[in-house]
């Protein structure tokens, strides 16, 4: 094991003299970013965070033309600015992107591109990931948005209600545009959910425990763990309701046993715990910009990380808050009341603490807090409102009014947008050195501000006077056209301020580029000096705010004397620390850029997106091409280190590698694994919870399969042969574990074989009644993963076969098993859950 490092009272460095210049030149040129046309093979955090911000900043423009649209159309009665059916397509393609294109992704692209920074290290510790994550957003966004200008958008709500889009109802392509487009768009949110938490907690600098982490991080982390647990949901949502929709399997039909509510418990589970998704990074934003705007160190630091994890809790309590009127019954609903009014505790302690750090410091009046402050008012009100919408009648009175939909707006256009502008005005400087004009993102500040509160506020009082939510006109005479008006006109002045401040960035960082400083005289860790590679040296953390208590820190490791101040290997490299105290475990090497990522991502969005139009070849071709592009790339990750240790300072080295559970991607499998055990959960919900509206199980009709006993054995030995395997890779019989890996796969393969044969024996028909149809999509899914395995095998193998696997490059083998042994529990929980449920309800 490597020497712990760290650092005396005396302030001892890891290297004691300022490193010579060919070091730095070698790092420069590892980490030489990609010039020209090149750009889209880039994968480094400081050019695909910037270009995953700028996206999704331009899917708010869009989605903010296609609000504006529609308050011209709502600003006087009886008007025919467009039709209902336009209508329809403008409020869904709004909701949907802003929601689905904007908010989460912001969030991420903010994290991509300042996490490195504020920790510490070099780069996320899978950039391709990143870089793939951000070009299947950007494709398959561009794409999805172009269809409100050729009338394909789909028109059912942001929230996508059966039986309003089922085939019946929705028998255009919009609907499937909506399903199989933000399907895999929410993919890519969880690849870059996956990136942040193993980032955050295996790539923090020596000595940033998690109490020393920057309360940016500790929402970065709780955030990607909400998404991990909530976005598969809607995953599974989307999958069922596009079976419906194309193989007629009536998950949420009623007269066939389906049940619309189905959907709506799936499509909130995800949905509000989203509302934190999107605010919990904003608040994290605000935790690092009040403290240095501030000048004074943040009031009740442990308070805020521990408010954010319940915060992160709670929120999954709160998915039936958007079911009050949905006839669930009084214990739902009480339960449901009391998680909605306990969610403002954890909140309000949040908003306490930046108070009180407002109070306790020396303020200064730029734009940055003129956009906090916005933020405070306009969130409490947000959250007042919300508190008023937990109490049961009120919310039997506004439900599905104009009054929600303010609520909504202020908790998430001052909860995230208002931070968002804030985090412009004070990082840009960080991109080529300049400030906005602080005249101008004042004037924008004003704008937005007044603009919001005279677009929004009135909108409470419509709901109140009864003007329903999603109406394309409304009648004179009813008392609504002032509050309709005055909304039109805030609108407006709105989207100038915000407009303004925009243009402003952008002239901004046209200006020549020059040293950014730390015009606000910031604590943390990205205000020092960065260049591609990030910083010179890796630093040594031994406080919560680095840059205040030790003032000589960004010189030190300017200078090279903190750990990592060159290139152990010729490539780019970081620290891998362990995730509580920060020790450093072993070095990091680092893909560069490349291809492969864009020809996956772009083969990952065509196959979605033709399929979409039923171009099923073409699409095939592109799932093919994703999947070759994937597998290419991740067959030059897994290599052995040209030596077995990296020397990382003057006296220390530490292991180029690492095997099992001490691999940081390892526990990436780990995270990949919850995520698909999450939809298989939510699969199997929509299957008990079908079964439980039955009178009788199976209905009449359908029959049983056969006893599984079968396909179990052979799904245990599979698991079996693969733990053999990785036994014998310790022993370095590689034809032995070829041997074990083929039999393994044979085995876990044919028990799917058997399955599905038990099943066509029994003569089930997914169309005939939903029951079917949530037994079939079980047996698809667990199909889906046999596929999996057929390919995990054939590239272990090959690896193998080629020399690529080694014990000191054994990465692909670990991460296999690992999958391996879930899908092996997958298949044992559906051989339950379909043979013996029944049998249990009766019983």
């Amino acid at each position: 094991m490597a020497r712990r490092p760290a650092v005396s009272a005396s302030h001892e460095l890891p290297n004691a003299l300022p490193r010579p210049a060919g070091e730095l030149e070698a790092l420069e040129r590892a980490w030489k970013p990609p010039t020209g046309w090149r750009r889209l093979t880039a994968v480094n955090n400081t050019q695909i965070g910037l270009y995953y911000l700028a996206t999704a900043l331009i899917f708010f423009v869009g989605a903010g033309v296609l609000a504006l649209v529609m308050r011209v159309q709502l600003a006087v009665p009886d008007n025919t600015l467009v039709s209902p059916g336009s209508f329809n397509q403008l409020f869904t393609m709004h909701g949907t992107v802003m929601m689905f294109l904007f908010a989460v992704p912001v969030v991420e692209a903010v994290g991509v591109w300042l996490l490195p920074n504020m920790l510490g290290a070099r780069d996320l510790p899978f950039p391709r990931l990143s870089a793939y994550a951000f070009w299947a957003y950007a494709i398959g966004g561009a794409v999805f948005f172009c269809t409100i200008f050729f009338g394909a958008s789909p028109d059912g709500g942001w929230f996508m209600y059966p039986p309003l889009t089922g085939k019946e109802h929705s028998p255009g392509i919009g609907a499937d545009w909506w399903l199989l487009g933000i399907g895999f768009i929410e993919i890519s949110a969880i690849a870059g959910a996956i990136e942040l938490i193993v980032g955050i907690l295996f790539t923090r600098a020596p000595g940033m425990t998690l109490w020393r982490m920057p309360l940016f991080a500790w929402a970065s982390l709780v955030t990607g763990f909400m998404i991990v647990f909530a976005f598969p949901a809607i995953i599974a949502g989307t999958i069922l309701l596009e079976l419906e929709r194309a193989l007629d399997w009536p998950f949420f039909i009623a007269g066939r046993g389906g049940d619309p509510l189905l959907w709506q418990h799936l499509f909130w589970f995800f949905g509000h715990p989203e509302v934190y998704i999107i605010f919990l990074p904003a608040a994290g934003m605000v935790s690092m910009m009040v403290p240095a705007l501030a000048r004074t160190p943040l009031v009740g630091y442990h308070a805020i990380a521990w408010a954010l994890v319940a915060v992160g809790a709670v929120s999954f309590l709160l998915w039936m808050h958007h079911m009050f009127t949905a006839g669930l019954g009084p214990l739902a609903m009480y339960l449901t009341s009391a998680a909605s009014f306990a969610i403002a505790i954890p909140s309000g302690v949040q908003v306490f603490s930046w108070i009180a750090t407002f109070w306790k410091g020396r303020v200064s009046r730029d734009s940055p807090t003129l956009f906090l402050l916005g933020f405070h008012f306009t969130f409490v009100l947000g959250g007042l409102t919300g508190v008023m919408v937990a109490v049961l009648p009120f919310d039997w009175q506004v439900h599905d009014t104009y009054f929600i939909v303010a609520h909504l707006h202020y908790v998430l256009i001052g909860g995230m947008v208002f931070p968002l502008f804030a985090g412009i005005c004070y990082w840009t400087p960080l991109i080529n050195g300049h400030r906005l004009r602080e005249r101008v993102a004042r004037w924008s500040f004003g704008l937005m501000f007044g603009g919001f509160q005279l677009a929004f506020f009135p909108m409470h009082i419509a709901g109140l006077e009864g003007m329903p939510r999603r109406v394309y006109t409304y009648a004179e005479g009813l008392g609504w056209t002032l509050w309709n008006v005055l909304s039109t006109i805030g609108a407006f002045i709105f989207a100038a301020g915000a407009l303004l401040c925009l243009l402003e960035a952008v002239r901004t960082l046209l200006q020549p580029q020059r040293e950014p400083g730390n015009p606000w005289q910031a604590p943390s860790l990205e205000w020092v000096p960065q260049e591609s590679y990030g910083m010179r040296s890796i630093p040594q953390v031994a406080s919560r705010d680095p840059l205040w208590d030790r003032p000589e820190l960004p010189r030190e490791i300017q200078d090279g004397r903190h750990w990592l101040p060159g290139t152990a290997f010729g490539g780019r490299e970081t620290l891998v620390t362990s995730p509580l105290r920060a020790d450093i475990r072993h070095l990091l090497r680092l893909p560069t850029d490349g291809w492969m990522h864009f020809i996956a991502a772009a083969g990952t969005a065509g196959f979605f997106l033709l399929l979409t139009v039923s171009w099923y070849l073409a699409a095939a071709a592109c799932g093919i091409t994703a999947v070759v592009a994937i597998l290419a790339w991740l067959w030059g990750l897994d290599q052995p280190p040209p030596r077995p240790r990296a020397r990382i300072g003057d006296q220390v080295t530490v292991p180029a590698v690492a095997t099992g559970r001490a691999s940081h991607s390892w526990w990436a499998m780990v995270i990949v694994v919850a995520v698909d055990a999450t939809v298989y959960a939510s699969l199997a919900f929509s299957h008990v919870h079908v079964s439980m509206k039955l009178d009788v199980c199976p209905p009449p009709g359908a029959a049983l399969p056969g006893h599984g006993g079968w396909a179990a054995a052979s799904l245990v030995l599979g698991s079996l042969l693969v733990a053999a395997a990785v036994r014998l890779m310790r022993r370095e019989r590689q034809g032995w574990l070829c041997a074990a890996i083929a039999l393994a796969t044979v085995a876990t393969v044919a028990a799917f074989a058997v399955d599905f044969g038990a099943h066509r024996q029994a003569g089930l028909d997914p169309t005939a009644h939903a029951w079917g149809a949530t037994v079939s999509a079980l047996l698809a899914w667990q199909g889906l993963h046999m596929v999996l395995v057929l390919l995990m095998g054939g590239y272990v193998i090959a690896r193998s076969l080629a020399g690529a696997l080694r014990p000191d490059a054994r990465a692909t083998l670990d991460n296999s098993a690992l999958l391996w042994h879930y899908v092996t529990v997958q298949g044992l929980v559906t051989i339950v859950l379909v043979r013996f449920l029944p049998q249990w309800m009766a019983g």
